[in-house]
């Protein structure tokens, strides 16, 4: 068995909304491609105090507020690596490449024209996706569908899960493309929980799970677009993995009550499964937004939630 290396990495963002990158040096394995600042946890070491110790070396700033992102476990030929994300908020003092390092500030958008080290695909996948998602409920029984959902948009959901299995294939397509204008307008992101009803104007696609285990491979929908699955054991998220999803919807954490018989696997259970999955990993059932930050704190992209949301809203 290949060594694993265990890297504190850190996704820093300034009051612009600019994130931090670095580059490798050219003596380096990798060298020349792009990173997210971070280095090797030292024995006995927290991943908060290895993160702490290590943009001081490198950057020479101080850790303020941050939070945990994503586990990322990579086998290169030569060794594994470990990858600990998390995400700075706030720091003090200006970022400057403390150890000869060219560093630069991008938005968002800017980080698909740099190239990074296939372990750290996956950050850019989390801190693109949103920490709240809507899952709508049956719109057959919703008489202002539409009005609701805007309003959650209004109040700043911008990821948005349709789902709608009780419609007929027409109305389906008509009430998914209205909704794909709506989210659009406000600069979401619309995934279709219906497969294999498919339109090209969403930004991706979600697979139940039982959907999931009769997938044989990755659902060719376009480049740039969503596969999500939804996943409660871990021989299903083997099975996500194996199609390369690009996030998962985890579930239950706490007990629900339109799946009353399903056990709740906790928050512990939930970051066991999550930490065995190199994608974001939403938390789902019977959580709201004041579960947001312990989900974070377990690993959790996020939540996704149906009626804590809606309900706020209709």
């Amino acid at each position: 068995m290949s060594q694993i290396i265990h890297v504190a990495a850190a996704v820093i963002r300034n009051q612009q909304g600019k994130i931090l990158i670095a580059k490798r040096p050219d003596d380096k394995y990798q060298g020349g491609k792009w990173e997210f600042p971070g280095g090797k946890r030292e024995a006995g070491e927290s991943i908060e105090a290895a993160l702490k110790r290590e943009l001081y070396e490198e950057l020479d700033i101080e850790l303020i507020k941050t939070e945990p992102l994503i586990k990322i476990q990579h086998d290169y030929p030569e060794y594994s690596v470990l990858l600990d994300v998390w995400q700075v908020h706030d720091f003090s003092g200006k970022a400057y490449g403390k150890e000869g390092q060219e560093i630069n500030w991008i938005e968002l958008a800017e980080l698909q024209d740099y190239q990074f080290p296939e372990a750290n695909l996956p950050i850019l996948t989390a801190i693109q996706l949103p920490d709240i998602c809507l899952i709508t409920p049956e719109p057959r029984y919703e008489a202002n569908f539409l009005a609701s959902l805007e309003t959650a948009l209004k109040q700043g959901i911008r990821l948005v899960q349709f789902r709608a299995k009780e419609l007929s294939n027409a109305d389906y397509m008509d009430l998914a493309r209205q909704s794909i204008r709506l989210v659009h307008q406000y600069g979401g992101k619309i995934i279709l929980n219906s497969p294999p009803l498919w339109i090209k104007d969403a930004d991706g696609m979600h697979l139940s799970s039982e959907i999931l285990q009769h997938t044989p491979y990755r659902p060719s929908i376009g480049k740039g677009k969503i596969v999500t699955a939804a996943c409660h054991t871990q021989a299903e998220l083997d099975k996500a993995a194996y199609i390369q999803v690009d996030a998962v919807f985890i579930s239950p954490v706490k007990p629900t009550t339109s799946h009353p018989k399903a056990e709740a696997i906790s928050w512990q259970g939930f970051q066991k499964l999550a930490d065995n999955i190199n994608v974001p990993a939403y938390a789902l059932g019977g959580l709201d937004k004041n579960d947001l930050k312990t989900a974070k704190l377990h690993y959790a992209q996020g939540i996704a939630a149906i009626s804590s949301i809606w309900e706020a809203v209709s």
